[in-house]
């Protein structure tokens, strides 16, 4: 386990929790086997529960204990959107500078934390360390985009009003009031706090709820936001099911952001339609890989591993189908299947693993059935391809397929996990039109030398991000760059502009001088229209929208 930084937060403010060492669970029935319970029990007084009840979650690297999550209750939905709004009024009156200033600062404690961030991350969700560290890294680069553009994206802004010199037009953004976050346990501290850190800076108040099996991320994030400066109650954390909290959070909110599965995006959309408020989804993905006739051979499989393997393919962006031109096809696999065997597979805190495990049985119970169903209709195994519960519970070797056809379950169905299928093509017209086939459209890669050429066909993949030579860093991390999907992986965007204008509404202010718009010095309706009309095609004649 690596150590953390000095000043921390861990208990004691020395020593990151993991490293300490847990008590003895022998002599202390409160003891974690992998957390001091007086960091759990800090983390979890952030959540707003009076149910008495609790879930356990364990780790997916070993199946140790990390905490007793306290469960909320529809009540306890209503008490956390009480105190939200109340905060949110004072926050609003809050200027745009102080806003930003609070945010940047976050920037800076999340990178003096990064190494506890890591470990907790890794520690919920199995992820290997350097996936882990996209997390802090992604929410720095997000707090610091935003404070620093904040005035760009939220100041006033003067427009041309009908009458030029005697109507003066104003647009203001104003904050929506308390928006709900529900986030996913795949990247659970930045998924948790991404789409909320321009929601606060824009006014609003947040109420989350983030997935039961990542709740110690999320909430380390909710501690680091009052750390920063932002005031306790304007970040209430709420936790239980969405079965059971979903419906009550969507009732109360101003605007609802869901990160995760499309039929639940669906049912979410409907019910925010019910109650005339927007929201934004990013939901499943199938996404695909076009490597070129003219690509770079090894960075393209350097690349097709990071695409396909990250997070144990777990990751809304990562690809699942991969089309290779016949030029450079046994070329690019032969590289990409030994890159592939050489990763270094593993469940530790330490750097150097490649890939680490699933995090959960119901994943591991996906990708064996996906891989098996496609094996007993005729795909072929070039890499992985079983379950390795030596290295922990839930881990599955990074796999890659070669012959998947449209009859097996893994051809169209999102897997999310560490398979990815090969295609070989001729013609980059059938290429295009074999990415662009099915429901799904949230994130492709073309690899290729030729970069005007490769931009020219980014804008026929239907896909809301495209990166070329790049598996999905150089969007993603491009926090100016909006973030979303195309058809059914979702609606809104993230990050950029669009990241924020979802949490305000837009407001004309026009004031008029002079002149009223109506008759005036004993003008008759006939003859005003006349003048109205001759006024406004000589401002057409000048030139005037």
């Amino acid at each position: 386990m690596s150590e953390a930084n000095p000043g921390s937060g861990a208990p004691g403010g020395a020593a990151d929790p993991a490293v300490g060492g847990p008590h003895d669970p022998e002599h202390d029935p409160r003891a974690s086997y992998a957390l001091e319970p007086e960091y759990v029990a800090r983390l979890t007084d952030r959540v707003l529960a009076t149910t008495g009840t609790t879930t356990q979650v364990t780790s997916p690297m070993n199946g140790a204990p990390l905490a007793n999550i306290p469960q909320s209750s529809e009540e306890d939905v209503a008490e956390a959107f009480r105190r939200a709004r109340t905060a949110q009024v004072a926050w609003a009156r809050v200027s745009i500078d102080e806003r930003a200033r609070i945010l940047h600062r976050l920037h800076d404690i999340v990178f003096d934390r990064q190494a506890e961030i890591m470990d907790l991350i890794q520690l919920e969700s199995g992820k290997a360390r350097k996936h882990a560290y996209d997390e802090p890294l992604h929410i720095a680069l997000t707090a610091r985009y935003y404070a620093r553009t904040a005035h760009q994206h939220l100041d006033t802004e003067r427009r041309p009003g009908v009458i030029p010199a005697l109507t003066r037009l104003e647009v203001n953004r104003v904050p929506k009031g308390v928006v709900g976050i529900i986030s996913p346990w795949n990247y659970p501290f930045t998924m948790a706090l991404c789409d909320g850190l321009p929601a606060l800076l824009a006014g609003n108040a947040v109420v989350t709820k983030p997935d039961a099996q990542t709740m110690l991320s999320a909430l380390l994030g909710a501690e680091l936001l009052e750390e920063a400066g932002f005031p306790r109650d304007l970040w209430q954390v709420v936790a239980g099911p969405g079965r059971v909290l979903g419906t009550p959070i969507i009732e109360r909110a101003d605007y609802i952001c869901f990160t995760g599965s499309t039929a639940t995006g669906k049912i979410i959309a409907r019910q925010a339609a019910e109650q005339l408020i927007g929201c934004s989804l990013e939901l499943g993905g199938k996404n695909p890989f076009l490597v070129l006739r003219d690509a770079d051979v090894e960075r393209a499989a350097e690349g097709a591993v990071r695409a396909s393997f990250s997070n144990a393919g777990q990751l809304c962006v990562s690809v699942e189908r991969m089309f290779v031109a016949d030029q450079v096809y046994d070329r690019f696999v032969e590289r990409f299947v030994a890159r592939t065997k050489a990763m270094s597979l593993g469940a530790s805190l330490e750097w150097g693993v490649d890939m680490g495990p699933l995090i959960s049985a119901d994943q591991l119970e996906t990708v064996e059935a996906h891989v098996a169903d496609a094996v007993a209709k005729g795909a072929r195994v070039l890499a992985g391809g079983r379950a390795r519960p030596d290295l922990a519970p839930y881990f599955f070797e990074p796999t890659i397929l070669e012959g998947v056809t449209p009859e097996m379950t893994c051809f169209g169905n999102e897997t999310f996990g560490p398979v990815i299928s090969l295609y070989r093509f001729h013609d980059e017209s059938d290429a295009i039109a074999r990415a662009n086939d099915g429901d799904y459209g949230l994130n492709a890669a073309i690899y290729s030398k030729d970069g005007d050429r490769a931009r020219v066909i980014a804008r026929q993949v239907k896909c809301g991000t495209v990166n070329i030579n790049e598996a999905f860093g150089a969007t993603f991390a491009s926090i100016d760059a909006p973030m979303g999907g195309m058809r059914q992986s979702g609606m809104g965007r993230r990050q950029g502009a669009e990241g924020i204008h979802r949490y305000t509404e837009v407001q004309s202010v026009a004031q008029q001088k002079l002149m009223r718009f109506g008759p005036m010095f004993g003008m008759s309706d006939e003859t005003y229209s006349k003048v109205t009309t001759a006024t406004f095609r000589l401002m057409d004649k000048l030139g005037r929208a």
